[in-house]
């Protein structure tokens, strides 16, 4: 059971959020893209935040986050944006998908460790 599930296509990306996350004493968990993301999502209800892309192969993460909303009915689970996009619109997307944060990659974990903490707490 994960506290958090880091969703990324990009395997060096899922290692080094995740590998930073569990040094700081979070249960993590990884996906590969949105699909993926939101099966882990609906078969593990300890998940407290979710870490996502946008941009990702077979779902992205907007709609992965839409999707927790409407056909999960998951109001609980926090979700972030970690990605290079910066574009208005898709902020605002996932402001009406609920979600909490937007991080520009390169992820710099010790500016948002104390975030997560929040976020999982």
């Amino acid at each position: 059971m994960a506290q958090i599930l880091v969703v990324d296509d990009s395997a060096a990306v899922r290692n080094e959020v995740s590998t930073f996350l569990t040094n700081h004493g979070f249960s993590v968990d990884t996906a590969g893209d949105g699909k993926e993301g939101l099966t882990k999502i609906q078969n593990d209800s300890a998940i407290k935040l979710v870490i996502s892309d946008v941009n990702m192969p077979n779902m992205d993460g907007l709609t992965m986050a839409e999707k927790v909303r409407s056909e999960l009915g998951n109001q609980s689970v926090n979700i972030i944006m970690l990605t290079t996009e910066s574009d208005p619109r898709m902020k605002e997307r996932g402001k009406n998908a609920g979600v909490k944060g937007w991080i520009v990659k390169p992820f710099k974990g010790d500016a948002v460790v104390g975030a997560v903490k929040k976020l999982v707490s």
